[in-house]
């Protein structure tokens, strides 16, 4: 009963749940069983609420069986990122430096995920502070890819992914500065989308980047994902960066699946040269199938996409290294007395815990951002990567006049071996190359499965822009390509994923 349970869609749960087919009590316990029985070898999850999860659940039994109205998503569990406040869970964002720390308070979304009934199972693994591609970076160890466990479920939302893909949790919630839910989303052959800039407020989401980043819905269909965006979204007072404005319709975009007299554009610089030959090749099958279904495919030029990767690694640790100050072992987090010294200054203390309480690759993030923010640096460095972002959001309001959405791979590799690129870090910021523009310009952006790539038998990801505050579009194109996809493969793709082991692996 549990393994067909925790293989339903969101949706089909909630329908169950709605039908009193299931309680949300047992469709809670089922997704804990399956945590108990995997999460050794994949190591989705940083932190387990069992009993906080099935108080929730209760909750929700309780209030359908007074037949009071409830949210569709009621009794469906999730998983939320570990960047996200949390009131009385730890939120740690991957890294020592805030071990043990307990909110007091939640963020925005994860206040509507509670008022919609949605118990929350636990918290997921993550790179440190989200700087990474391949959640190697986390301080707790790696996540692992449900297809093959020496393999990245991609970064920094690698615990979110995997979570999903390895059938522990229906939805999670992830966070997206470079592509952090959509690369991952492409590993795994999961679902995800970053919403527009502003669409989801960042109250509470423990910021890298804060032009850059965006929390967002992981799922395993389109459909699932629309449903989840819908209750993240909106304004929110509380954020200065929040939209006011109607949150777009993604569910009834879903459901309609359309894509008849669509111009779908064909990014020329986000394909070809340098993708793996599979992912090249079923994202070109999977154009084929949105021309069956009616649409027109035009080829559009973004020049200025190529310098894409570069700002983005000026800006973000500009950012990060201005947002990254305030963890200085004084009001919250971890605390060092360097050694030797009896009578240590709070800068010899901060120096000592920022030292140890920080990973490599996040030192290496700071060290990068205050270099390039430094006087005599900031109109070469930071300066100049605004100029290029502004180009780059010019190229996309252009190439959005002649096409309705833009499409390309979501990453140019399948899912790489763990320890691959841990000695590279230009190797693995080149994962991002293809996802970077959409954050840079604000724009919403969404993967999906687009098959196995021949050559290795792992998932690849189909990619998905839109306008700001279109993004509805999304879900209209992803759930008319899922609809063809999955009918051609004859059911989804997770069904194919190889079965886990359920003894206790090492992490």
């Amino acid at each position: 009963m549990t393994s067909e349970l925790v293989k339903l869609t969101a949706a089909a749960m909630a329908d169950a749940l709605t039908a009193r087919e299931v309680s949300a009590r047992e469709l809670t316990q089922a997704h804990l069983d399956r945590t108990a029985a995997v999460d050794g070898a994949v190591h989705s999850y940083l932190h387990v609420d069992a009993e906080g999860a099935l108080a929730a659940a209760d909750v929700v039994d309780a209030a359908r069986a007074q037949g009071r109205d409830l949210h569709r998503l009621a009794g469906v569990p999730i998983a939320v990122k570990d960047v996200m406040a949390t009131a009385g869970l730890p939120t740690t964002c991957g890294s020592r430096i805030l071990e043990g720390w307990v909110p007091p308070y939640d963020a925005t979304l994860v206040s509507r995920i509670k008022a919609a009934g949605m118990p929350i199972l636990g918290k997921t693994n993550m790179d440190e502070f989200a700087m990474g591609s391949s959640t190697e970076h986390s301080a707790y160890g790696p996540s692992h890819n449900p297809w093959d466990l020496e393999r990245i479920p991609g970064g920094s939302g690698g615990g979110s992914s995997s979570v999903i893909a390895s059938f522990q949790a229906p939805l999670a919630i992830g966070t997206d500065t470079g592509g952090s839910i959509r690369q991952p989303a492409a590993v795994t052959g999961t679902c995800g989308t970053k919403p527009t800039y502003g669409g989801v407020s960042r109250y509470g989401l423990v910021a890298l980047a804060s032009s850059l980043d965006q929390a967002g819905p992981c799922a395993r269909t389109v459909l699932d994902t629309a449903l989840l965006h819908e209750v993240i979204a909106g304004h929110d007072p509380l954020d200065s960066t929040s939209i006011d404005a109607p949150v777009p319709a993604c569910v009834t975009a879903a459901q309609r699946a359309d894509v008849r007299g669509m111009r779908i554009g064909i990014v020329r610089e986000l394909t070809g040269e340098g993708f793996q030959a599979g992912v090249q090749q079923r994202f070109d099958e999977a154009v084929a199938h949105l021309v069956d279904a009616g649409a027109e495919v035009v080829e559009v030029s973004c020049a200025s996409f190529t310098y894409a990767l570069a700002a983005y690694y000026l800006i973000l640790p500009s950012e990060a290294s201005s947002n990254l100050a305030k963890f200085d072992a004084m009001r919250y987090g971890l605390r060092v007395w360097p050694e030797g010294l009896e009578d240590a200054s709070a800068e010899q203390v901060m120096a000592a815990t920022r030292d140890a309480g920080f990973g490599d690759e996040v030192k290496r993030r700071i060290i990068l951002g205050t270099y390039a923010l430094s006087s005599g640096y900031y109109d070469a460095y930071y300066g100049s990567a605004q100029k290029a972002r502004r180009l780059i959001a010019d190229d996309f309001a252009k190439a959005f006049q002649s096409a309705d959405v833009l499409v390309s791979p979501t990453a140019p590799t399948t899912a790489f071996q763990l320890g691959d690129k841990l000695d590279d870090p230009m190797a693995m910021y080149l994962n991002d190359i293809a996802t970077i523009p959409a954050n840079l310009a604000g724009v919403p952006g969404m993967s999906l499965p687009s098959g196995l790539a021949p050559e290795d038998g792992l998932p690849t990801g189909f990619q998905i822009l839109a306008p700001a505050m279109a993004d509805e579009r999304l879900y209209a194109v992803g759930s008319a390509l899922e609809a063809r996809l999955t009918a051609a493969w004859g059911g989804q793709l997770l069904d194919r994923a190889p079965a886990l082991p359920t003894s206790e692996v090492a992490r």
